[in-house]
């Protein structure tokens, strides 16, 4: 059987290099199909602004006329001007458990790449750290499924590996159970609460490109040194407000002020799929009116603790421990709405200060997504 790597751009294909997820998870009963919708306005450039500082090509491996493997390559200007380097990405990769379709879908998308002047790549992040899937899931795949962390075949890794690739980074998962607040951390956020001038308070749904701005601003300055950090724009800043107003839940999110003055954030997510089981990915005929059902009535059992940071300024003496208060907020927030567990993260595997706040708070690092690369 003939294999062909083709390169894509056509509505029809698109929906076809969607579409393929179906094929990879069939009959995997924890799999939550995408909305496909979402996925092709994800795709489209004139709707995504990560196309206003990238460049991107979509890739379809294909045996007789049968996609069997998809993957794009794409180049971040925005990265590659913050960083100083020529770093291209591979991403939305997925493939049926045939190394030389992906041995070939990533040879494509390196040589892509090169031909964009880039020295190496990473991946598979879609389309970028800060606002999309990164990593390959390479543990706790009997864990629950999360709004915006990748699902994967585990055989991904491997094929990847066997096309040269090396791991970068591995990406943690922190599995959190909602009960009793432990007594440590309940006490210092007690503490930091009285502090003169703190005002803690949620994200306002009337004001919400207001207030995600002001996550933008201490997402910019708190993750300014982590490995693969590209600020947000003010586009992008614009399509997460517009995407999150229908499944935010202002009771697990938390801003915090000093007299006025950003201080710390708190960002968490109810988990999405859970209003998306079901519809197979579809909102016509039907899939639209039990979606906004779901989101106005449906009581969420898990959530993502998407974003947690201090301003800098604010790390210190009193208010050493705002983030264990953030936490706190978090764990009473959901407890209010009746979760039972969350996944906080992804964390960086070296990044110990933030990793051991979150093992204080009872944090397990039960997930582990891999980011891949390799040399060119």
């Amino acid at each position: 059987m003939t294999l062909k790597i083709r390169k894509i751009d056509s509505k029809a294909d698109k929906k076809k290099f969607i579409k393929l997820s179906w094929k990879v998870f069939e009959g995997d009963s924890r799999w939550i199909a995408p909305l496909i919708m979402e996925r092709m306005e994800f795709l489209d450039p004139k709707k995504n602004p990560f196309y206003e500082h990238g460049e991107v090509a979509l890739f379809l491996a294909e045996r007789d006329g049968e996609a069997v493997g998809r993957i794009s390559a794409q180049v971040n200007r925005a990265h590659n001007e913050y960083h100083n380097d020529k770093t291209g990405f591979f991403g939305f990769y997925e493939c049926l458990d045939d190394e030389e379709a992906s041995t070939a879908l990533l040879k494509t998308a390196e040589d892509w790449l090169r031909e964009q002047d880039c020295d190496k790549v990473l991946g598979p992040v879609s389309f970028d750290m800060g606002n999309g899937e990164a990593g390959v899931q390479v543990s706790g795949f009997e864990l629950p499924l999360i709004y915006l962390f990748p699902y994967s075949k585990t055989y991904y890794g491997g094929l990847i590996e066997k096309a040269g690739y090396e791991k970068a980074k591995d990406l943690f998962g922190w599995i959190y159970d909602i009960g009793k607040i432990p007594d440590a951390p309940m006490q210092i956020a007690e503490a930091v609460e009285k502090h003169p001038g703190l005002v803690v308070r949620p994200v306002d749904l009337k004001h919400i490109k207001r207030d995600i701005n002001i996550v933008k601003t201490i997402f910019n300055e708190c993750w300014k040194k982590n490995w693969g950090f590209v600020p947000w724009t003010d586009s992008e800043v614009n399509m997460i407000a517009q995407n999150m107003k229908m499944i935010l839940k202002p009771e697990i999110t938390a801003i915090a002020e000093v007299d006025g003055e950003p201080a710390g954030m708190m960002l968490s997510l109810p988990n999405a799929l859970e209003l998306f089981d079901g519809l197979n990915g579809r909102l016509f005929p039907f899939g639209l009116l039990k979606l906004l059902w779901r989101s106005k009535f449906q009581k969420y059992k898990c959530a993502r603790l998407f974003l947690l940071g201090v301003m800098p300024k604010f790390r210190g003496a009193e208010l050493g421990g705002l983030s264990i208060l953030l936490y706190i907020k978090a764990h009473q927030g959901s407890l209010g709405l009746g979760l039972t567990h969350g996944e906080l993260g992804w964390t960086l595997e070296d990044n110990e200060k933030i990793n051991m706040g979150i093992s204080f708070m009872g944090g397990r690092p039960e997930k582990v997504y891999r980011v891949y690369g390799k040399d060119l």
